[in-house]
């Protein structure tokens, strides 16, 4: 087992990121952007012609590293994130993932029976998933003492929407179906996703990240009483094992939809909960109280409009948040592909500007 990593002995030379997430004063709110590192940017469409297609570009460090890098060459962001896709872990399981440009991702072997389950296991992530750490390792040694660097899966409930539906979806007819019908089925699932979630996110700390991140994606799909069952039990122990083998390394929990059980999200230990843009900050906050940060959460369509009209919402979203310092901004979900870069500049630019007033 590897000891303990705590960021907090790490010196950046802005650690505005890490400090809000402690409750620490900050001189502004500090603001990444969710898919930062994406087709918005012509620099990141001419790597990723480059590399040949989507997985090709994720399964190569050196290229993946640089992806990394690129939106902190144009904008004044607080955090890096590693680029990488959640579906990497359901990839490494033997699913048989395609990403088609136009049609999303899809599983060549989705898993339909109990048969299907109960052959699959967690996979060793410093064997079947080198080229993320690889990834990792570069994009930290690049970033030297800048900014904090952030790792990310997937939730064991997302990750098993695709592993079960073959793809994107919405309703998750089938998925529903066996939580309803064959809920041991289900649970196996899950408890194979946390699994291999937890192995994944500790080996991405080991490998120099300073922060980790869980997308719930479509957490939000679910009932109240089948989202904690199916869903944040499994986030709950992934967090409880975090923090009990990798010490004080910040965990951020987001589920997009799920703005009405934040206290429930706040009670499993996380550092962070990320809100998408149907929550209200101010009201969380009064919910939670100072105890656990926010992330978010501003429209990402808003960035669509004029920088006028961005500058506006960002305001409007930090005077929401009001004058405490637990807040790092960020948007409700991630940026469009269509975004003119300009434009994140912009949004970026009002958030440190009007927040250090």
């Amino acid at each position: 087992m590897n000891p303990p990593v705590n960021p907090s002995v790490n010196t950046f030379r802005n650690d505005s990121f890490l400090r809000a997430l402690k409750g620490q004063a900050t001189a502004y709110t500090p603001v990444w952007i969710m898919r930062q590192a994406g087709r918005y940017l012509p620099e990141y469409r001419a790597i990723r012609e480059r590399a040949g297609d989507f997985l090709s570009l994720c399964r190569n460090p050196e290229l993946a590293c640089e992806v990394t890098l690129q939106p902190l060459e144009r904008f004044r962001l607080d955090a890096a994130i590693l680029f990488s896709d959640i579906l990497t872990i359901p990839d490494a399981m033997g699913l048989g993932l395609s990403i088609d440009e136009g049609v999303g991702p899809r599983f060549e072997r989705p898993l339909r029976t109990a048969r299907d389950v109960d052959n699959l296991s967690a996979p060793d992530p410093e064997q079947d998933l080198r080229y993320v750490l690889d990834a990792a390792r570069a994009a930290k040694g690049a970033l030297g003492d800048s900014v904090p660097l952030i790792g990310f899966s997937g939730s064991p409930w997302t990750l098993a929407t695709y592993m079960v539906e073959g793809g994107g979806g919405r309703d998750f007819r089938t998925l529903k179906r066996m939580l309803y019908t064959a809920p041991r089925l289900a649970h196996r699932l899950l408890e194979v996703n946390a699994r291999a979630v937890a192995d994944y996110l500790k080996a991405q700390i080991a490998a120099g990240v300073d922060a980790v991140m869980v997308f719930d994606t479509w957490g939000g799909a679910l009932s109240a009483r089948a989202f904690r069952e199916f869903s944040l039990a499994y986030t709950e122990r992934i967090v409880r094992e975090l923090r009990a083998d990798r010490g004080g390394v910040p965990i951020l929990l987001f589920t997009k939809g799920g703005g009405q059980w934040a206290e429930a999200i706040a009670a499993t230990g996380c550092d962070a909960v990320g809100l998408d843009w149907t929550a209200s900050l101010s009201d969380v906050r009064k919910r939670l109280g100072d105890g656990v940060a926010l992330q978010g959460n501003m429209d990402p369509l808003v960035l669509r409009s004029t920088p006028e009209r961005i500058r506006e919402e960002a305001r409007a979203v930090l005077d929401d948040f009001g004058a405490y310092g637990r807040h790092v901004f960020n948007l409700g979900h991630g940026i469009p592909p269509d975004v003119d870069p300009g434009h994140v500049a912009a949004l970026v630019d009002a958030v440190h500007e009007y927040s250090a007033r």
